[in-house]
């Protein structure tokens, strides 16, 4: 009886027990509703296989997929007040930050970065979706000006990419003066005549939409990424009327000229290297042959 209870039995359920699977092994779309296994989804640049729609890719992903062999340096952000107003709602602000630092491993919402594309000196300051919404506090507004004053020393081009849900309300008037300050170092780029490319996601929406994002000399879009300042519900419970189909998405704001190419994700590498080539490229494309001057008729110069 000992021989069955303490050898057969447990081998005999090891077999027949079902197997605990991780939970994130499988992602279903939120479109589509199709269950896609996790490297399927790595290798689509977490691009549904089934419907095409597009996931929001985390930010360390996006700088490998878009750099030369996926290598660039990041930079070390100027240092900001972390509760410059001492905010407390349901929680602490402070303890906020925490938290999304220990589930990021990021200290803000913003990482910088420069390299190369394409052969190319590029920075790009990238935003972090997971931190807080990638709302734009003071730290997220030194690292664009970091980002500017970085291109400008580099001579490279600049790209912005926000994933926004805009200012960071627990900072209150010191966020949305990173409205003005990302504005003006924009500038400051353009002064030099050097390219300032926005690539924007989803989503892209409050302050971060009303500033520095939307001042792009080339303004790229991902494929479903809703980009707008207030809500769509908002707005309509404002004007009390039903919005268009598509409203506040890339390819609604490519048809009414707000953006000027929506790409698709596996593209968007050899399109921004394009941008960047025709922006950086200040020579004619082909050697200036000069014309020959034909000596006067004499008949006409006789009259």
């Amino acid at each position: 009886m000992n021989w069955l209870t303490n050898f057969v039995r447990p081998k005999f359920q090891r077999l027949v027990a079902p197997r605990e699977v991780p939970e994130n092994l499988w992602h279903r779309c939120t479109i589509c509703g199709h269950m896609v296994f996790h490297r399927d989804l790595e290798a689509a640049l977490n691009v549904c296989p089934h419907c095409g729609h597009h996931l929001r890719l985390k930010v360390k992903a996006r700088l490998q997929m878009l750099f030369d062999d996926g290598l660039y340096q990041r930079i070390e952000l100027p240092k900001v007040a972390d509760d410059p107003l001492k905010f407390k709602d349901q929680k602490k602000y402070i303890d906020r930050l925490k938290d999304a630092r220990t589930k990021t491993g990021e200290t803000d919402a913003i990482i910088v970065a420069h390299g190369r594309m394409g052969g190319q000196a590029v920075v790009v300051a990238g935003f972090n979706f997971d931190f807080q919404g990638g709302s734009m506090g003071v730290a997220v507004g030194e690292g664009l000006v970091a980002a500017a004053e970085l291109a400008v020393v580099q001579d490279a081009a600049l790209i912005v990419i926000p994933a926004s849900g805009g200012a960071r309300m627990q900072e209150g008037i010191l966020s949305l003066m990173q409205m003005a300050r990302s504005t003006v170092a924009v500038d400051k780029v353009k002064e030099k005549r050097l390219p300032y490319i926005v690539l924007l996601t989803d989503p892209t929406t409050g302050g971060v939409s009303a500033s520095f994002a939307m001042l792009g000399d080339i303004a790229i879009a991902e494929p479903g990424a809703v980009i707008g300042f207030a809500g769509a519900r908002v707005i309509e419970t404002t004007i009390r009327e039903k919005l268009p189909e598509g409203f506040q998405k890339a390819e609604y704001l490519l048809e009414h000229g707000m953006v000027d190419m929506v790409v698709p994700r596996r593209d968007l590498r050899d399109t921004m290297i394009r941008v960047v080539s025709l922006l950086r490229n200040r020579s004619p494309a082909a050697p200036v042959v000069p014309l020959p001057i034909d000596a006067p008729d004499p008949e006409v110069a006789g009259a």
